[in-house]
């Protein structure tokens, strides 16, 4: 006799659906598809209710429910995304997240104003997967060969290899994994949408335009990029100078996206050839990315005389072919690293004495200190303490600067000690005078776009659009202004994505995600094996200084590899899974309000296959439930009472010393990285592998999984059939506990 199961119905979120009596309202919801956020329920346990997270509000009943827990009723009414409901959530994911202890993502990539994922390429790079590493530094930076020689890497400036020796060279080996790739007959080009029939037009073709036009690309629109310069590239062309960045790279950088699908319209000046208003209307969106192109004046008596220049006109005009003549003396007044650049390139046009104006110390230069101290090695002499006022001439022309003596005074805004001007003053004689202290947006040709009090273009942060709807704007030209490179790539990819979502009718607001992160010191990191970074062939002063050759040779592929090894893999390995920082990214949480003193219980008790970090537990019970309720085994256990309870092997006992077969349910059922697979090795050169397929002895149900083995080791084992895909224990690439037999 066939028995009919009962079905009920009930409202949720003003939606009626049916299911059988007996499910809770987490399993009708999820049957007809409404999301309610859970953190200590899986199917294949008992209910437990411990995270909270899964709380609803049901009409007629005081107290809030748990739906992982709460039998459905018929006729119920269900509201999942109430004030009070939202509020419940908001406080249960502050309270885990306040006693969570870890690096959700390393240091360096949240350091990058792109977001690069720094500690994925690297590893892939340490792998010798050097194509995934150029795809995954893509996904953020689509001028990876360029970027990784001229940023200034404030990744780098995070790495926490620098507290045991020197940081990873975080930009060198991006533009390695860039090489490699351009090297190719046919580089890599990512895979587009169906064309949605969408028109952007991206005004401005430098780093940010470029990148705004590859992802709008990618994602099936069509794009037209306008740019006044007869060449595509902004500053990375008109910039910077040939020997740090080869105009033949960027060049085949550029031609990719052209490749993609990108339309380039060069010599083309907006408000004299072709109107904004022009622009937007045969357009479905425009994205404005004209930069900084101004230089900025010190606004002292006699800098419109001849031989005074700004420093981004005088780069560009060597970068045009047609350098200015600059005598034999020339001083440069600015410490950032335009004022590197064009002290670098008058040396290599002739000057004989080339002088860096400053108005603070060394210490406080905002300039790269590789790129002072190569300048310094190049013969560059730095004035330190000296402000210019006044530009000294003759018959219209330079004939010296008049300087002003500093000191240091208490720190400003930024941080650095402010210059105070002293009564002791000096001059200096000279042909040429560059000012290097600043840019600004010429925008003239916008007029009908609102500016900000320092003459940049308004744009929300936050959707970059304008005060024209369908006219977005990001980089230098934007809000505060000049920033570095890869900044206006972040930008870039964000208005994308805003862009992306504008033409299919959405819109959307970026903000910034919330991640956890902890202080490390050097103490921290004593353990470690000191292993200095591989130097990087380059030219020597005496080789580069009167020319305008690539300084840098780029490392070898043996040298790449050993300084990827160096990367302490500081970000959580289950970043891209972790289900609490998911679900805490739904909700505008702040863990601080509720900060109190963290208890430390990571002592590292793992295994060859398992690593356990109880600083990143939150208690759900998954791990100590299925090990019991599934695998039949007592590994696991809560320890102590109270804020004291922590999950741990039963009496404290190393993994491999309990009955724990490492079938890895535990690491697949961890909604954090509380528990994760053993990192994997890395080997230096590609080993041939091998597979078998083999009868998996976790269970009595004879399902086949193929173990896949390099090197004499298993590296995963994958599913090899459909009742094994269907078993709890499955999870493409978890090494299993019964290989341990194979080894």
């Amino acid at each position: 006799m066939i028995f009919l199961a009962e079905i009920i119905k009930l409202t949720i979120d003003g939606k009626v659906i049916e299911t059988e009596k007996g499910a809770t309202i987490l399993e009708a919801a999820r049957e007809n598809g409404i999301y309610i956020p859970s953190l200590c329920h899986d199917d294949c346990v008992e209910v437990y209710g411990a995270c909270g997270i899964c709380v609803v509000e049901a009409e007629g009943v005081p107290k809030l429910l748990r739906a992982c827990a709460t039998k459905a009723a018929d006729g119920m009414t269900i509201n999942t995304r109430t004030k009070r409901v939202i509020s419940s959530r908001k406080i249960a994911l502050e309270l885990l997240m306040s006693d969570h202890t870890g690096d959700c993502k390393a240091p360096c990539s949240l350091n990058c104003p792109a977001g690069t994922d720094c500690q994925g390429y690297v590893g892939l790079i340490a792998n010798g997967e050097y194509d995934e590493a150029l795809k995954l530094i893509k996904d953020k930076i689509p001028l990876p060969a360029s970027i990784g020689r001229i940023c200034p890497h404030p990744c780098e400036k995070n790495c926490r290899r620098r507290l045991v020796e020197e940081p990873v060279a975080i930009a060198y080996l991006k533009a390695f994994a860039a090489d490699t790739d351009l090297e190719k007959s046919e580089p890599w080009l990512p895979e587009k949408a169906t064309d949605t029939g969408k028109t952007v037009s991206v005004i401005g073709g430098g780093p940010g335009g470029l990148s705004a036009a590859y992802y709008l690309l990618i994602a099936g629109h069509r794009v037209r990029v306008y740019d006044m310069m007869p060449k595509m590239g902004g500053m990375l062309r008109y910039g910077i100078p040939q020997y740090r960045l080869p105009k033949e790279i960027l060049d085949r950088e550029i031609s990719l996206i052209e490749k993609l699908g990108a339309e380039l319209i060069n010599n083309v000046r907006i408000g004299s050839d072709i109107t904004l208003e022009e622009i937007k209307d045969k357009s479905d969106a425009v994205l404005v990315t004209i930069g900084a192109w101004k230089s900025s004046e010190m606004r002292i008596p006699g800098e419109k005389t001849d031989r005074v220049i700004g420093g981004i006109d005088f780069l560009r005009e060597v970068s045009l072919g047609n350098p200015p003549e600059i005598g034999k003396r020339v001083a440069v007044c600015g410490g950032g690293n335009t004022a590197m650049d064009a002290c670098r390139t008058a040396v290599r046009l002739g000057a004989e004495e080339v002088y860096i104006i400053y108005r603070r110390t060394r210490a406080e230069m905002p300039a790269d200190e590789l790129e002072v101290t190569e300048a310094e090695e190049e013969g560059v002499v730095f004035r330190f303490l000296q402000n210019p006022t006044e530009i000294l001439g003759e018959t219209g022309r330079v004939t010296g600067i008049r300087l002003q003596k500093m000191k240091l005074g208490e720190p400003d805004a930024s941080g650095r000690r402010s210059p105070v001007p002293t009564d002791d003053f000096e001059e200096l004689s000279l042909d040429t005078v560059i000012m290097a202290i600043g840019q600004k947006t010429d925008a003239e040709g916008f007029e009908m776009l609102n500016k900000t009090r320092w003459g940049t273009i308004a744009a929300d942060e936050n959707t970059f659009m304008t005060n024209i709807k369908g006219v977005f704007a990001a980089g230098d030209a934007t809000n505060k202004g000049a920033d570095i490179a890869v900044s206006a790539i972040g930008e870039a990819g964000k208005a994308a994505a805003v862009i992306d979502a504008y033409l299919s009718g959405k819109e959307i607001s970026i903000k910034k995600p919330y991640y956890v992160s902890r202080e490390v010191t050097a103490e921290d990191l004593k353990d470690r094996e000191r292993r200095e970074r591989p130097v990087m062939p380059q030219l020597s002063a005496e080789e580069r200084k009167n020319n305008f050759k690539e300084i840098v040779h780029g490392y070898p592929k043996e040298d790449a590899v050993a300084e990827a090894m160096r990367c302490l893999e500081c970000g959580c390995r289950e970043f891209f899974k972790c289900r609490l920082l998911k679900t805490a990214n739904e909700y505008d949480i702040v863990p601080e309000r509720l900060k109190g003193e963290k208890i430390s219980r990571f002592d590292g008790n793992s295994n060859e296959f398992i690593e356990r970090n109880p600083d990143k537990c939150i208690l759900c019970g998954l791990c100590v439930r299925s090990c019991s309720e599934v695998a039949g085994k007592t590994a696991l256990g809560l320890v102590g009472r109270g804020f004291e309870t922590y999950v741990a092997p039963a009496f404290n006992l190393p993994l491999d010393k309990t009955s724990c077969n490492n079938c890895g349910l535990c690491v697949r059922l961890c909604p954090t990285g509380a528990l994760t697979e053993r990192s994997g090795f890395k080997k230096q050169v590609p080993v041939e592998e091998t597979s078998e397929d083999v009868l998996c002895t976790l269970c009595d149900r004879g399902c086949t999984v193929t173990v896949v083995k390099s090197g004499g080791r298993t590296i995963r084992v994958v599913p090899a059939d459909e009742g094994s895909r269907n078993c709890v224990f499955g999870r493409d690439g978890l090494i299993k506990g019964f290989v341990k037999d194979l080894q």
